[in-house]
């Protein structure tokens, strides 16, 4: 107790003990040796010299899971790191990076690339492994490279263990679970003609699918795959199991892209291919929107690396990795102001989104909905943009935003994911909490259904607003999947770090891994799917 504060007029003492023990020096005497330590080390004892254990430092540079950016950063302080390693056969590396080409060697899509592939990739990169590693990593954050993921397609879903087996359940109307039959499945069912195959990215369109393989084979099936289906009895062309796109062979892909009108794929040097709407007005090259083989996407981005790609319903967003820092592109059509350009001009070529200069945030993911986009910045900041009606892009009214334009209200949460819809938008924080925002229907936003003033039962939420429902099952999120597509029976998928899948929203196909119950066709709380994919 503070004796000032008691209203007591006592005092307590106050001593001063010594130890006779302790030799005490006056402050202003006192003396120091200033001991200077140096990398390469000399003839004062204590110093560590890295230059005699070079060997030590590689591995623990290599195993500590540093960034390219903590690389650069010790070759700036010390002239140990800059300096040629003399490590055979990569004599002239430095330390720093002889570690980022290490960890390069560890990643799936690098190991097969022979010397001059991965010397090429270097160059398309910026001449440095650290620019190389740092492009590998945007997409492995962006596309879950590797790891377990859930896909909610329209009216079916696409579940990848992180082994790289993979589930398919839902609407099978074109055969686009890849069971060989045309039935529905309401629980997950696993794609046994893939045995042996690890699957490591999925995409899913309307009746379409296509999973991507550890080698780089590309594997589609449903409704018009590629030339290669087959004539059913009602005449549509279908497969209804997975087959190899073969003019895909000779490309390595690393991730795939549906849209309502094209299909697009990423290959492991970051060039991105388009097929079909590919005319002179759509997507930069000129084809017959029956062309069915892949042409890469022309214009700025022929030398630029892109990490990560998302398909819309009529346009084409990429993610591109350059030294100068990540960036944003967009082609196709403009209706909206989806592109981001501040206008509702089509683009038949790749066009750099500048605002993002402007906002002083450099992307690190991006989605592209329906008819909007949404970006997530380095510094954990939701930009969205396109056409806001139900409130899709959360900025407290329904207007259109033709440039990236900051969620205020997100302003306290660092997101690091963000997933589009039809006009849904869902953002996923450090902590694993999710926020949702735009239309209401078929309780795809997670949120308890509602009337609102008008008597609907499904109310449209115009701002993010926290999902309880995820929030009270006590795991912490690291990806929503929705349905993108112009289809109303929107469900979303909620995975989360230790391998649970949860869904909700519409389930009348059996798109949410469970059969609901007699006249119900949706479901507004997550529930658990019977499936793990740890």
């Amino acid at each position: 107790m503070d004796p000032t504060t008691s209203g007591s007029s006592s005092s307590l003492p106050f001593q001063t003990i010594v130890d006779p023990s302790l030799s005490l020096v006056p402050p202003l005497q006192r003396t120091f040796k200033r001991v200077q330590r140096h990398c390469f080390g000399d003839s004062n004892p204590g110093e560590f010299p890295l230059a005699e254990t070079p060997s030590i430092v590689l591995i623990i540079l290599t195993n500590c899971d540093l960034e390219p950016r903590d690389l650069a950063n010790l070759e700036a302080t010390c002239t140990f790191f800059r300096k040629p390693s003399n490590f055979a056969p990569e004599v002239q590396l430095s330390i720093t990076e002889l570690a980022a080409l290490d960890m390069c060697q560890e990643r799936a899509i690098f190991k097969p690339m022979n010397s001059e592939e991965k010397e090429l990739l270097k160059q398309r990169c910026g001449g440095s492994w650290k620019l190389v590693l740092r492009y590998i990593l945007a997409g492995e954050i962006c596309c879950r490279r590797e790891k377990s993921q859930a896909i909610a397609g329209p009216s079916h879903s696409i579940a990848v263990t992180s082994s790289g087996s993979v589930y398919s359940f839902g609407s099978n109307s074109s055969g686009q679970l890849g069971h060989g039959t045309l039935e529905e499945e309401w629980r997950p069912r696993l794609i046994r003609s893939l045995q042996g195959i690890r699957i490591i990215q999925a995409a899913a369109g309307a009746g379409r699918t296509m999973l991507i393989s550890d080698a780089g084979q590309v594997y589609a099936f449903g409704k018009e795959s590629f030339g290669e289906a087959e004539h059913t009895i009602e005449g549509s062309k279908v497969v209804t199991t997975p087959r190899l796109v073969k003019s895909l062979k000779d490309i390595y892909v690393v991730q795939a892209a549906i849209g309502n009108f094209f299909s697009a794929v990423l290959s492991r040097e970051g060039r991105v291919y388009t097929f079909c709407w590919g005319n002179e007005s759509k997507l930069g090259h000129r084809t017959e929107p029956s062309d069915l083989e892949p042409h890469p996407l022309l214009g700025p981005l022929e030398n630029i690396p892109v990490v990560q790609i998302a398909a819309g319903y009529c346009y084409l967003l990429a993610l591109a990795c350059q030294p100068s820092g990540m960036s944003v592109y967009s082609v196709g059509c403009g209706l909206g102001g989806k592109l981001g350009h501040g206008s509702m001009t089509d683009e038949k070529y790749p066009r750099l989104i500048e605002h993002f200069q402007t906002l002083n945030l450099q992307p690190r993911v991006v989605a592209a909905g329906a008819w909007h986009a949404a970006v997530v910045g380095q510094d954990g900041r939701t930009c969205t943009w396109g056409w806001g009606r139900y409130g899709c892009l959360g900025h407290g009214n329904e207007e259109s935003e033709s440039v990236p334009k900051v969620v205020e209200s997100l302003d306290n949460i660092k997101a690091v994911h963000v997933a589009t819809g039809d006009y849904t938008t869902f953002v996923v924080s450090d902590t694993g909490d999710v926020y949702s925002f735009g239309y209401g229907e078929s309780s795809s936003l997670g949120h308890s259904s509602v009337i609102d003033g008008q008597g609907n039962r499904h109310a449209n939420v115009l701002s993010p607003k926290l999902v309880t429902s995820l929030k009270n099952i006590n795991e912490r999120v690291v990806q929503i999947s929705l349905t993108n597509s112009v289809y109303w029976n929107a469900h979303t998928f909620a995975l989360t770090d230790s391998g649970k899948l949860y869904a909700f929203g519409a389930g009348d196909k059996g798109q949410l891994g469970t059969e609901l119950p007699a006249q119900q066709t949706e479901r507004a709380m997550p529930e658990q799917v019977n499936i793990n994919l740890s």
